[in-house]
Order: C-alpha cells, then sequence, then structure tokens
C-alpha cells in the first residue's frame, strides 16, 4: 500500500511547519500582539517603505523555493497514490 509513503508525507510536512514556525519566533514575527489587533483601525499610517535588504531577499527568494518544492512534493505523492490505487 502507499501507507509508508503517506506518513513520510505528513512527517516531512510536520518537520517544516515546526522549522518555520521556530524560525517565526525568532524573527520577532509575533511581538508586540497588543498593538497588532488596532493597526487596521488606524486611519493614518505615515510609514515610509523599507528598504528590504540583500539578506531579506534572500531568505524571501528561499521561502518560496521551500513552498514551490513542498508543492511539487504535494503533487508527487497525490499522482502516485492514485496509480497505486487504480493498479
Amino acid at each position: 500500500m502507499y501507507f509508508p509513503y503517506y506518513i513520510a508525507y505528513m512527517s516531512a510536512g510536520f518537520v517544516i511547519s515546526i522549522v518555520v514556525f521556530i524560525w517565526a519566533l525568532n524573527s520577532g514575527q509575533f511581538k508586540d500582539q497588543q498593538r497588532a489587533r488596532f493597526i487596521p483601525l488606524e486611519s493614518d499610517l505615515k510609514t515610509e517603505p523599507v528598504k528590504a535588504s540583500r539578506f531579506a531577499r534572500i531568505e524571501t527568494i528561499a521561502l518560496f523555493a521551500l513552498v514551490g518544492i513542498c508543492l511539487s512534493c504535494s503533487i508527487a505523492v497525490i499522482t502516485f497514490a492514485l496509480m497505486k490505487a487504480v493498479k
């Protein structure tokens, strides 16, 4: 059956989720939660656009690459499972 592939797929997704969550904690994505809920209510946000650093651009590209790899793995696992189920 294809259950070992499904378990490996789910394990990989869980590990990737934990890694991304730890990255978010370390980079400060969850700080200042008290202010965050009032941001949509502010009418005059006078902030200048922030120029992205080289590291931020590389980090963004790496995250998009990770998403692309995960989507291609998802498609591969689903295709493999469907092909095994048809036989």
